[in-house]
Protein backbone atom coordinates (compact mmCIF):
# COMPACT_ATOMS: atom_id res chain seq x y z
CA UNK A 1 0.00 0.00 0.00
CA UNK A 2 1.14 3.33 -1.01
CA UNK A 3 1.68 7.05 0.63
CA UNK A 4 -0.84 9.25 0.22
CA UNK A 5 -0.41 12.20 -1.19
CA UNK A 6 -0.93 14.95 1.75
CA UNK A 7 -0.20 18.69 0.48
CA UNK A 8 1.73 21.13 2.68
CA UNK A 9 4.50 18.78 4.63
CA UNK A 10 7.81 19.41 4.08
CA UNK A 11 10.66 17.82 6.55
CA UNK A 12 13.77 19.55 7.42
CA UNK A 13 16.59 17.21 8.42
CA UNK A 14 19.76 15.97 8.23
CA UNK A 15 19.95 11.89 7.30
CA UNK A 16 22.51 10.65 9.90
CA UNK A 17 20.11 11.56 13.04
CA UNK A 18 18.17 9.45 14.90
CA UNK A 19 15.46 12.51 15.46
CA UNK A 20 15.64 12.85 11.61
CA UNK A 21 14.47 8.91 11.79
CA UNK A 22 12.20 9.29 14.22
CA UNK A 23 9.92 11.69 12.26
CA UNK A 24 10.62 9.84 9.34
CA UNK A 25 8.60 6.48 11.06
CA UNK A 26 6.04 8.93 12.29
CA UNK A 27 5.03 9.52 8.49
CA UNK A 28 5.46 6.33 7.38
CA UNK A 29 3.41 4.89 9.74
CA UNK A 30 0.86 7.54 8.98
CA UNK A 31 1.37 6.74 5.79
CA UNK A 32 1.99 10.95 5.06
CA UNK A 33 3.78 11.44 1.95
CA UNK A 34 6.19 14.81 2.61
CA UNK A 35 9.08 16.96 0.98
CA UNK A 36 12.17 16.36 2.79
CA UNK A 37 14.74 19.33 2.74
CA UNK A 38 18.40 18.10 4.54
CA UNK A 39 20.30 20.42 6.09
CA UNK A 40 23.94 20.50 5.50
CA UNK A 41 25.43 20.55 9.07
CA UNK A 42 27.49 21.36 11.01
CA UNK A 43 26.32 24.39 8.75
CA UNK A 44 23.06 25.47 9.34
CA UNK A 45 20.70 27.01 6.49
CA UNK A 46 19.00 29.96 6.85
CA UNK A 47 15.81 28.79 6.42
CA UNK A 48 16.85 26.39 9.82
CA UNK A 49 17.79 29.48 11.38
CA UNK A 50 14.40 31.12 10.84
CA UNK A 51 12.63 27.73 11.61
CA UNK A 52 14.06 26.71 14.88
CA UNK A 53 15.67 30.02 16.06
CA UNK A 54 15.87 29.20 19.63
CA UNK A 55 17.32 25.86 19.36
CA UNK A 56 18.48 25.76 15.91
CA UNK A 57 18.30 22.29 15.54
CA UNK A 58 16.62 19.67 13.37
CA UNK A 59 14.59 18.27 12.38
CA UNK A 60 11.47 20.38 11.72
CA UNK A 61 8.27 19.71 10.25
CA UNK A 62 6.25 22.50 8.38
CA UNK A 63 2.64 21.97 8.04
CA UNK A 64 0.72 24.22 6.44
CA UNK A 65 3.84 26.60 6.46
CA UNK A 66 4.21 26.57 10.22
CA UNK A 67 6.73 24.75 11.84
CA UNK A 68 7.43 22.11 14.50
CA UNK A 69 10.27 21.73 16.62
CA UNK A 70 11.60 19.19 18.38
CA UNK A 71 10.91 15.77 17.65
CA UNK A 72 9.10 14.26 20.19
CA UNK A 73 6.79 17.33 19.98
CA UNK A 74 6.53 16.58 16.39
CA UNK A 75 5.43 12.50 16.96
CA UNK A 76 2.76 14.13 18.80
CA UNK A 77 1.61 16.82 16.72
CA UNK A 78 2.06 13.66 14.15
CA UNK A 79 -0.45 11.17 15.78
CA UNK A 80 -3.07 14.24 16.74
CA UNK A 81 -3.12 15.51 13.63
CA UNK A 82 -3.48 12.50 11.70
CA UNK A 83 -5.30 10.68 14.27
CA UNK A 84 -7.39 8.56 11.95
CA UNK A 85 -4.12 6.96 10.83
CA UNK A 86 -2.38 3.96 12.88
CA UNK A 87 -2.03 6.19 16.43
CA UNK A 88 1.16 6.17 17.88
CA UNK A 89 -0.08 7.06 21.47
CA UNK A 90 -2.56 5.29 23.53
CA UNK A 91 -5.95 7.05 23.93
CA UNK A 92 -5.86 6.05 27.51
CA UNK A 93 -4.26 9.33 29.57
CA UNK A 94 -2.52 7.00 31.96
CA UNK A 95 -0.94 4.74 29.47
CA UNK A 96 -0.30 8.06 27.49
CA UNK A 97 2.12 9.47 30.61
CA UNK A 98 3.41 5.90 30.49
CA UNK A 99 4.91 6.10 26.85
CA UNK A 100 6.01 9.89 27.46
CA UNK A 101 7.63 9.17 30.14
CA UNK A 102 9.41 6.39 28.37
CA UNK A 103 10.37 8.89 25.52
CA UNK A 104 12.07 11.17 27.98
CA UNK A 105 13.98 8.12 29.68
CA UNK A 106 15.31 7.03 26.03
CA UNK A 107 16.44 10.68 25.37
CA UNK A 108 18.00 11.77 28.38
CA UNK A 109 19.60 7.74 28.96
CA UNK A 110 20.32 6.58 25.22
CA UNK A 111 21.29 9.69 23.96
CA UNK A 112 23.47 10.91 26.66
CA UNK A 113 24.80 7.61 27.45
CA UNK A 114 25.64 7.57 23.82
CA UNK A 115 27.26 10.64 23.75
CA UNK A 116 29.31 9.62 27.04
CA UNK A 117 30.95 6.98 25.21
CA UNK A 118 31.85 8.81 21.86
CA UNK A 119 33.36 11.28 23.91
CA UNK A 120 35.46 9.83 25.82
CA UNK A 121 38.32 7.99 26.21
CA UNK A 122 40.84 5.04 27.66
CA UNK A 123 39.14 3.34 30.92
CA UNK A 124 36.67 5.93 30.98
CA UNK A 125 35.11 4.33 27.58
CA UNK A 126 34.26 1.03 29.26
CA UNK A 127 33.08 2.49 32.57
CA UNK A 128 30.63 4.50 30.03
CA UNK A 129 30.05 1.63 28.24
CA UNK A 130 28.45 -0.35 31.23
CA UNK A 131 26.39 2.54 32.37
CA UNK A 132 25.04 2.15 29.02
CA UNK A 133 24.66 -0.85 29.05
CA UNK A 134 22.48 -0.55 32.07
CA UNK A 135 20.08 1.63 30.54
CA UNK A 136 19.39 -1.12 27.74
CA UNK A 137 19.02 -3.53 30.60
CA UNK A 138 16.55 -1.15 31.94
CA UNK A 139 14.56 -0.67 28.37
CA UNK A 140 14.45 -4.39 27.83
CA UNK A 141 12.86 -4.93 31.73
CA UNK A 142 10.16 -2.87 30.80
CA UNK A 143 9.49 -4.31 27.08
CA UNK A 144 9.44 -7.90 29.26
CA UNK A 145 7.99 -10.36 26.93
CA UNK A 146 5.62 -7.79 24.98
CA UNK A 147 6.15 -7.53 21.28
CA UNK A 148 6.24 -3.69 21.30
CA UNK A 149 6.84 -1.39 24.39
CA UNK A 150 3.23 -0.53 24.66
CA UNK A 151 1.46 -4.41 24.31
CA UNK A 152 0.96 -5.44 20.74
CA UNK A 153 1.12 -2.10 18.72
CA UNK A 154 4.14 -0.61 17.53
CA UNK A 155 4.09 3.12 18.64
CA UNK A 156 5.73 6.23 19.96
CA UNK A 157 7.83 4.54 22.41
CA UNK A 158 9.01 1.99 19.62
CA UNK A 159 9.83 4.85 17.47
CA UNK A 160 11.62 6.69 20.09
CA UNK A 161 14.16 4.02 20.39
CA UNK A 162 14.00 2.20 16.84
CA UNK A 163 15.35 5.89 15.86
CA UNK A 164 18.94 4.91 17.99
CA UNK A 165 19.59 1.40 16.82
CA UNK A 166 21.74 1.94 14.02
CA UNK A 167 24.13 4.20 16.17
CA UNK A 168 24.58 1.53 18.53
CA UNK A 169 27.32 0.31 16.05
CA UNK A 170 29.58 2.77 17.04
CA UNK A 171 29.46 2.51 20.72
CA UNK A 172 29.08 -1.31 20.72
CA UNK A 173 32.49 -0.96 18.64
CA UNK A 174 34.23 1.84 20.88
CA UNK A 175 32.53 0.02 24.29
CA UNK A 176 33.49 -3.65 23.23
CA UNK A 177 29.72 -4.96 23.75
CA UNK A 178 27.78 -6.18 21.81
CA UNK A 179 23.35 -5.76 21.76
CA UNK A 180 22.69 -8.91 20.43
CA UNK A 181 24.89 -10.97 23.10
CA UNK A 182 24.15 -8.16 26.18
CA UNK A 183 20.40 -7.51 25.36
CA UNK A 184 18.93 -10.54 23.54
CA UNK A 185 15.21 -9.38 24.56
CA UNK A 186 15.89 -6.00 23.09
CA UNK A 187 17.58 -7.18 20.21
CA UNK A 188 14.75 -9.24 18.93
CA UNK A 189 12.98 -6.54 19.15
CA UNK A 190 14.96 -4.46 16.87
CA UNK A 191 14.79 -7.45 14.69
CA UNK A 192 11.10 -7.21 14.78
CA UNK A 193 10.74 -3.43 14.42
CA UNK A 194 12.82 -3.45 11.18
CA UNK A 195 10.52 -5.88 9.44
CA UNK A 196 8.45 -3.15 9.12
CA UNK A 197 8.31 -0.73 6.14
CA UNK A 198 8.08 2.11 8.18
CA UNK A 199 11.27 1.93 9.51
CA UNK A 200 13.01 -0.30 7.21
CA UNK A 201 12.09 2.01 4.09
CA UNK A 202 14.73 5.01 5.29
CA UNK A 203 17.62 2.87 6.23
CA UNK A 204 20.68 4.47 7.87
CA UNK A 205 23.73 3.01 7.27
CA UNK A 206 25.77 2.29 10.56
CA UNK A 207 29.03 2.57 9.04
CA UNK A 208 28.46 5.72 7.73
CA UNK A 209 27.67 6.51 11.13
CA UNK A 210 30.93 5.10 12.68
CA UNK A 211 32.81 6.87 10.49
CA UNK A 212 31.05 10.10 11.55
CA UNK A 213 31.54 9.97 15.36
CA UNK A 214 35.54 8.55 14.38
CA UNK A 215 35.97 11.39 12.77
CA UNK A 216 34.17 13.80 15.55
CA UNK A 217 36.80 12.51 17.81
CA UNK A 218 39.44 12.55 16.01
CA UNK A 219 38.90 16.17 15.59
CA UNK A 220 38.33 16.73 19.25
CA UNK A 221 41.53 14.92 19.70
CA UNK A 222 40.31 11.71 21.46
CA UNK A 223 41.91 9.78 18.24
CA UNK A 224 45.65 9.09 17.36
Amino acid sequence: MGSMAEPGVVMVGWPLSMFDMRVKMALAEKRIDYEYLPEDLPTKSPLLLELNPHHMLIPVLIHNGKPICESRIILEYIDATWKDKAPLLPSDPYLRSQAAFWGDYIDKKIYLGSRKIWDSRGEEIQKAAQEFLGYLRVLEGELGEKPYFMGESFGYVDICLMSYYHHFYPSEILGNFNVEKDCPKLFAWAKRCLERESVSKNPIDPNEIYVAIMTARKLAGLED
